[in-house]
């Protein structure tokens, strides 16, 4: 089966956009730094000013002669294209400074801004807008802005300014040879273009790497299936591919190539024949010929560079667009205008009234249907019943991950649709199945779960989880790196850290889901009588598949297809037979006498 290779260069395959005008839309984000725009601007005009007027003291000097009795006006006119260079340089330097500062301060306000729209993005964002597209926006894109504002809006309007400025100096000086001019800057256009087409495609060709990446990264899974010659006939044919591609660019880069020098260097030798001529006729000095050809060869340079900064604008205006999309786009959950406010004690009741909840990847299927639950503050209540039936919905609509279709989810009383969801996340703490460590310290990592929380809080929080014992013999303790996604720990030490997050932040509801599943018997054994002291006198809701951790809860609750199809303690669902008893038969088999009446 055929597979697409990774791309090497993200920036280089952004499309481009016809409406350069979406450039204009990112004016807030530049409007705050008008001060510096106006300094840039200043510095521009003073750079292409002091470039065109080296052209005018060439040309005097040219027509004074380098004669004995002329080195006086020689030392005066040198000395004054010195000063002009110096302008050049102190206004290039404050040009560059302050675009290349802009550059980097627009593209990092938004970064922050698309970043932060992101992150407060409802899950249905992320079901339809894969996180890697949303990080190529979050880097390529912006690349492709901070190289335009930057840098290449500098080069434009710089080269903009050059090419009207010579253009007028070139027709003051001679309207006839500007005619003849004129006829060879289309080709120089062209050669720019020609370089460039050369060089984007020699990006592209170099993306067959990314198939060699791509099997060396899994090259003991390729060995264990003995793919080994497939993966070479398949990186083979990408190399052939690239070489054919690569030897018709090349054939016609050489002929393109040949074809305008023949054209740029026959216009010029045309050009400076006909002013040579006019030079012997009186009509036209020595130095107006040095001067017109300084601007021409200004002009061509500074219409050459717009016709290569003009793709990267349309590159750029593309980012733009994806950017600005990012940034109109509305989290579905969201606090309402005048969001109600819990009590500043919550006790933690919740009840799920008459519930019906469809995900929007699968419309035709109700996670929850008509789903009704009423958890008394400080119980405990777990949630069992086959993958699917619900189990992980109940606690996102919990957090206020999405809202029901029908029916309302409360917590104290208070319909969770009219709270703002992080005052509602504020009372809750989950210790998921798949643990999240963040590259940080042990430290760091606890005290994700309060970020004000002393020292002392967080070993107290790390004790209470048994995670105290393996951290302090890290080797700098609670200050080591835990590696990116945790890997320097192992998965019963990663739970054990979340579990002390949990336990730092005090909720008023605590969520387990499948808190204790990546433990040993014994950390098992040790975690289990912690979350029993966390549990005391808090509403703590329970999703497992391993039943023997949901044995002492106040209630288990059986969920079937987004519903509930039984309630009671272990002891009255197993005695009750049904969906409970053939799981915990399945689990416990018979080293539990009471199951053995079960029926099949």
């Amino acid at each position: 089966m055929a597979r697409t290779p990774l791309k090497i260069d993200a920036a280089l395959d952004r499309p481009k956009s016809r409406n350069v005008a979406a450039l204009g839309r990112l004016w807030p984000f530049m409007r705050p730094y008008r001060a510096t725009m106006i300094g840039a601007s200043i510095a521009l005009v003073s750079a292409a000013s002091a470039t065109l007027a080296i052209g005018q003291a060439l040309r005097r000097v040219v027509d004074l002669g380098f004669s004995a009795e002329n080195s006086g006006f020689i030392d005066q006119y040198f000395l004054a294209v010195m000063g002009i260079v110096g302008v050049l340089a102190v206004a290039t330097f404050a040009r560059y400074y302050a675009v290349s500062w802009l550059g980097e301060r627009v593209v990092a306000d938004i970064r922050t801004a698309v970043y932060s729209r992101v992150v407060n993005m409802s899950p249905v964002f992320f079901e339809t807008t894969p996180t890697p597209e949303v990080l190529s926006r979050l880097t390529s894109d912006t690349t492709l802005i901070e190289s335009v504002v930057g840098s290449s809006a500098s080069i434009a309007l710089r080269n903009l300014l050059m090419f009207i400025g010579g253009s007028v100096l070139l027709a003051v000086t001679s309207p006839k040879l500007t005619l003849m001019v004129a006829v060879v800057l289309p080709l120089v256009i062209l050669g720019r273009r020609v370089r460039g087409l050369s060089r984007e495609s020699q990006d592209r060709i170099a993306g067959v790497s990314s198939v060699a990446g791509e099997t060396l990264n899994a090259v003991a899974t390729v060995q264990a299936f003995t793919q080994e010659a497939n993966e070479i006939h398949r990186f083979s044919d990408q190399v052939e591919k690239g070489f054919l591609t690569a030897t018709r660019r090349i054939s016609a880069r050489a002929w393109l190539t040949a074809l305008v020098i023949l054209g740029v260097f026959g216009a010029i030798d045309v050009v400076l024949w006909s002013g040579a001529k006019d030079v012997v006729a009186g009509t036209m000095t020595g130095g107006q010929l040095a001067a017109f050809v300084f601007y021409a060869v200004v002009v061509a340079g500074a219409l050459g560079s717009l016709s290569e900064v003009w793709g990267d604008v349309q590159r750029a205006a593309g980012a733009a667009e994806r950017l600005l999309e990012l940034l109109a786009s509305e989290p579905l959950v969201k606090a309402p205008a005048n969001p109600a406010h819990l009590p500043e004690r919550v006790t933690g009741a919740v009840s799920f009234d008459k519930v019906t909840f469809n995900y929007p990847s699968r419309p035709d299927r109700a996670a929850l249907d008509a789903f009704t639950l009423d958890i008394r503050a400080g119980e405990t209540v777990a949630l069992v019943g086959p993958s699917g039936a619900g189990k992980t919905t109940v606690f996102q609509l919990l957090l206020r991950y999405w809202d029901p279709e029908k029916g309302a989810v409360r917590l104290d009383g208070i319909r969770l649709a009219d709270l703002d969801p992080l005052d509602i996340r504020r009372h809750m703490a989950i210790v998921p199945q798949d643990t999240v460590i963040f590259a940080a310290d042990a430290m760091a990592n606890i005290r994700y779960g309060r970020p004000d929380a002393t020292d002392d809080e967080v070993r107290a929080a790390a004790e209470a989880a048994q995670a105290s014992g393996f951290i302090e013999q890290l080797p700098d303790g609670y200050a080591s790196f835990l590696g990116e996604r945790g890997v320097r720990l192992s998965g019963g030490q990663r739970q054990r850290i979340a579990i002390a997050r949990a336990i730092l932040r005090d909720p008023a509801v605590l969520l387990l889901d499948e808190a204790t599943s990546a433990l040993d018997a014994e950390s098992e054994r040790a975690v289990q009588m912690a979350l029993e002291r966390l549990m005391a006198n808090r509403t703590t809701l329970v999703v497992a598949h391993r039943l023997a951790t949901v044995k002492k809860a106040d209630r288990i609750v059986v969920l079937d297809a987004g519903g509930i199809v039984a309630i009671g303690s272990h002891d009255e669902l197993v005695a009750a037979g049904g969906l409970y008893a053939r799981l915990a038969a399945l689990q416990f088999g018979a080293a539990d006498a009471t199951l053995a009446q079960v029926p099949a």
